[in-house]
């Protein structure tokens, strides 16, 4: 396992720190209520690279790469690219570095900074790849010798969802109204949604456009960065709605993700392979090598004004499908995948109901009520509540951390 690699910047050489130079993140902010600007997080300070690009200290083959503050134009300039300028920053950041006089004064307070979307999201497609996830969500609501639908074991289920509501950590999040049935009922209502919750995953960034059908390898070659992902979902709205196309409005209201992307690169030391299989894949879906990677995840609600319970601890690696295998299989009807996609891989469950990534089903659809460490309950949550997710990659004496995934929900709009 690679060890703590140390920077001239103090506050990342520490062990509880999401950014040792090991991981250097790619970001968006704004500093002084200024213009947006690109930046890179190193221990508890921020790397103006906009800034750095501007004062020329930066060698890229185009000009104002960081013009628009965001990521999404270095991503189109190639993977190669990307592995120069993670080493050039790597090296003038490590500790000693010659470069250290021209740097420091491109350092910005992280404190001081308001954290904005690191890119602009092309299109978002959402996945139910999870194996625990899909089988307690089929024992729900069919039984579990039926809890996975036939094609699940041969095909990284997903759907198209909303790019214009992904928004950034820190974003307050209405409760949506929608139409809402009861089992009993004989008409639907237009309502506040009594059943809104969370959906712990991780999100995979496209950085290199395709055209036609790509395979495994080439669809790991095309991920930029990977960030926390919270797919807030509308539960009883869905279960209205979903017949027979699937979730449509009960997935659209927001999807929050983290601020930082964690590249490809910082994450090569903790690559894990996926489960075995319970059936052959078709040949198309073959990994020639690990694809998951080791990431311990957890939830955390917080009421309004009080602490802080931990609802769920699980890791990215009991996922059953990577993200390189739903992007291959997303290119395989010659669907062209671009710049600035964003991929949510489904909700992460483990095992036990401790590793549960979702209210549905740590409160089994309502039925198990949570008690929180205020001695409140939840089966699903209230206005006002803070929802957090949190993921490292843990090494030696250091750890890969993506900050904090967040959000407050508040109340519906009021109806006329």
């Amino acid at each position: 396992m690679t060890q703590l690699l140390r920077s001239w910047v103090e506050s990342a050489n520490t062990p509880e720190t999401d950014f040792p130079l090991n991981n250097l993140p790619y970001g968006a902010f704004r500093f002084g209520g200024g213009a947006l600007h690109a930046g890179v997080a190193i221990g508890d300070r921020i790397l103006d690279v906009t800034a750095l690009e501007q004062a020329g200290l930066l060698d890229l083959p185009e000009n104002g790469v960081f013009a628009r503050g965001t990521w999404n134009d270095f991503m189109a300039l190639g993977a190669d690219v990307w592995a120069r300028f993670r080493d050039h920053l790597t090296t003038a950041l490590s500790e000693g570095a010659a470069q250290r006089s021209d740097l420091e004064a491109h350092l910005v307070a992280m404190a001081d900074a308001t954290l904005e979307m690191p890119f602009s999201v092309t299109e978002f497609t959402d996945f139910y790849a999870g194996r625990h996830h899909a089988f307690n969500v089929g024992s729900l609501f069919r039984d579990p010798a039926n809890a996975l639908p036939p094609n699940w074991l041969h095909i990284p289920i997903g759907y198209n969802g909303r790019a214009s509501s992904v928004v950034v950590s820190g974003t307050d999040i209405t409760r949506p109204n929608g139409q809402l049935k009861a089992p009993d009922a004989d008409m639907p209502v237009f309502e506040a949604s009594k059943r809104f919750d969370l959906e712990l995953e991780m999100g995979a960034i496209v950085g290199k456009p395709s055209k036609g059908r790509v395979s495994v390898q080439e669809a790991d070659d095309m991920i930029f960065g990977y960030v926390l992902l919270n797919d807030w979902s509308a539960r009883d709205i869905q279960a209205w709605e979903y017949v027979p196309l699937g979730p449509f409005q009960a997935k659209a209201t927001a999807t929050t993700i983290s601020p930082w992307i964690v590249t490809k690169a910082a994450l090569e030391p903790f690559r894990a392979s996926t489960p075995p299989r319970e059936k052959e894949l078709l040949p198309y879906l073959a990994e020639p090598g690990p694809m998951l990677y080791d990431i311990d995840l957890e939830v955390g609600l917080a009421p309004e004004g009080k602490a802080e319970t931990i609802l769920s601890r699980t890791n990215y690696n009991v996922m059953y499908y990577s993200a390189a295998q739903q992007l291959t299989h997303h290119t395989t009807s010659g669907c062209p995948m671009r710049v600035g996609d964003l991929l949510g891989s489904g909700t992460i469950s483990g095992p036990e109901k401790q590793n549960r990534g979702s209210l549905l089903e740590l409160s089994w659809a309502g039925k198990e009520p949570l008690t929180l460490d205020t001695g409140e309950t939840r089966t699903f949550l209230e206005d006002g509540d803070t929802l957090t997710l949190r993921g490292a990659a843990k090494g030696d004496g250091y750890r890969i951390g993506f900050g904090d995934c967040a959000g407050t929900l508040r109340p519906a709009p009021a109806l006329d």
